[in-house]
């Protein structure tokens, strides 16, 4: 490379986009080979452990190449993009070679070790593979190798014959040609890349051929098979399969570790009450209607928080955390009150900062934000740090209730089941009424069963007498 290159060629890393994460996937790119970009335009959008995240590039120039494939895994630091911030300022030195070294045939005076020496440098790859120096010399093989003089006599009789080179020996041929979600998907599906007849352009395997390889054998025609139908795009299976095996990662991976820390570090106690919600649902109906929530999203969640809300406040001891560290208990005079959201990419908790604060306009704002965020995919790592406390939502499947597991650094997590019309002793009498199961699991160092307990409590007592969002405010 050229004294210049270095400041031509800039290369752009996987940042850390969140607090101490050590990877991303590339989900997609936004820009290919020969595109101009300018200083912060969107190249990329990346998923790491938290949440999918667009990627903007510090440079202004034209891309010179992609480092990685989508789909492919990169760890913090890694350069994912070259840009050529100088397009018009000459030639200078490329990074990688444009074309792969001739090959040739050793004389035969040539000893076996020399004739297997490369010249050292930057070797020709597919993009998405990133480069690599090769050595001088390959380490020897241990099974015996032909004579040179031998080598080169059948090199020179095939070429006689008229049928090319002599076939290179399977340690000898090129790496198959193929992006790195190819590569997985031959994986997943058991095939070997070499046995894979090739029909993309210069070579390069699809994944059509991927599927063409994996493809059963054609049936007789009065014996028909149907054709085997994609489990989802991150897992594909072949007609007769028993198992699907789906990569664990992204949000999933990182999920299932703070799931199994928390539950396994925190001691759970969790505690139910049915509450009659007719009201509630009455309120929920007048404030629709109402002037000052014009659109707004009004639904009895925006009430369940608000209830929430007024229950800490009451009960300021439960919004807490335990720092193991400094042996202490930290007691938060701050409400960062957390939504869980099912996504595509799996449970995400994002959270509105200081909700104690906000007027139940300001709340519901924030609610169908927050929400209308997650479903596109677009909540940010930031929105993810620093809750206090959790809301589940488990009555939109239909399910009464269950025993959530706390969000890890938080002291409590209430769970809400489903609404449903119920026989109910009201004033003495049976009638049908509005009827919720509540959930309220919390981390027992923190909350004996006292705090819970009245937490729960006042909750319920909102939630049947909304009125109380006035008196107890």
């Amino acid at each position: 490379m050229t004294a210049d290159t270095s400041v031509r060629f800039r290369e752009f890393k996987m940042p850390d986009v969140g607090e101490g994460l050590t990877e991303a996937e590339i989900l997609s790119w936004y820009v290919k080979p020969g595109d101009t970009v300018t200083d912060g335009q969107v190249v990329c959008e990346v998923e790491t452990a938290k949440a999918a995240v667009e990627l903007p590039i510090p440079y202004d120039g034209v891309v010179h190449e992609l480092r990685f494939g989508e789909g492919t895994t990169v760890d913090v630091g890694t350069a994912i993009i070259t840009i050529d911030v100088a397009p018009g300022s000459g030639p200078a030195e490329e990074p990688a070679a444009a074309e792969p070294p001739a090959a040739s045939v050793p004389t035969p005076t040539a000893p076996a070790e020399e004739a297997e020496e490369k010249p050292k440098g930057r070797q020709p790859v597919l993009v998405g593979y990133g480069v690599a120096e090769s050595s001088t010399k390959r380490r020897p093989r241990k099974q015996a190798a032909p004579a040179p003089e031998q080598s080169a006599a059948a090199a020179i009789q095939a070429e006689m014959n008229g049928h090319g080179a002599a076939p290179a020996a399977p340690q000898d041929r090129p790496r198959p040609l193929a992006k790195p979600p190819v590569r997985k998907l031959a994986k997943d599906l058991g095939i070997d890349l070499a046995t894979v007849t090739p029909t993309g352009p210069d070579g390069i395997i699809t994944r059509e051929d991927v599927h063409a390889a994996a493809a059963p054998a054609p049936a007789p025609a009065a014996e028909a098979v149907p054709a085997p139908a994609p489990a989802s795009e991150a897992a594909l299976v072949t007609a007769g399969a028993r198992e699907t095996r789906v990569p664990i990662k992204g949000v999933r991976k990182a999920t299932a570790a703070a799931m199994v820390g928390s539950a396994f570090t925190a001691p759970h106690v969790t505690e139910f009450v049915t509450v009659d919600v007719t009201r509630t649902m009455k309120l929920v109906e007048e404030l629709k209607a109402d002037k000052d929530m014009a659109g707004l999203r009004v639904n009895p969640l925006l009430l369940v928080a608000k209830a929430l809300l007024v229950a800490i406040r009451r009960n300021p001891e439960v919004n807490a955390a335990w720092d193991e560290a400094a042996q202490e208990i930290v007691l938060k005079h701050y409400v960062n009150l957390g939504i869980a959201a099912a996504t595509p990419r799996g449970l995400i908790v994002p959270n509105i900062k200081d909700a104690q604060d906000k007027t139940l306009p300001e709340l519901a704002s924030a609610l169908g934000d927050l929400v209308a965020t997650a479903r596109e995919g677009k909540t940010t790592p930031a929105a993810m740090q620093g809750g206090t406390v959790t809301i589940t939502n488990v009555g939109v499947f239909g399910v009464d209730t269950g025993t959530p597991i706390l969000n890890p650094g938080e002291s409590a997590i209430l769970a809400v089941g489903a609404i449903k019309l119920q026989p109910w002793v009201h004033k003495g009498k049976i009638k049908p009424r509005q009827v919720t199961t509540l959930a309220l699991s919390f981390d027992h160092r923190l909350v004996d069963g006292e705090l819970g307990s009245k937490v729960l409590a006042d909750i319920a007592a909102v939630l049947e007498q909304p009125k109380r969002l006035i008196t107890w405010a």
